[in-house]
């Protein structure tokens, strides 16, 4: 099954581009992920087990770090298609 998730994260510090940068670089490594961007969010399509493997690994990373960071996220199921078609 395919998925969407909308994903937007919120750093609590005043030096929040750089950690919000950095997550989106870490979740481009992931294979198989359809990653768009824009000025409030993030969103990531794919099979529902890869885009979920993937941001468990990125946002773990991220809340374990240093600073305190809030994530807020929409998961959309069901027919999802890639941009293209």
């Amino acid at each position: 099954m395919r998925i969407a998730v909308d994903i937007s994260l919120y750093p609590l510090n005043g030096e929040y581009v750089p950690p919000i940068k950095d997550f989106i670089a870490r979740l481009h490594a992931h294979a198989g992920l359809e990653i768009d961007t824009n000025a409030m969010s993030t969103q990531v399509r794919g099979d529902y087990a890869a885009v979920m493997a993937a941001l468990t690994a990125e946002m773990g990373t991220t809340l374990a770090g240093p600073d305190r960071a809030v994530f807020v996220m929409k998961v959309l199921g069901g027919t999802v298609t890639s941009r293209e078609d």
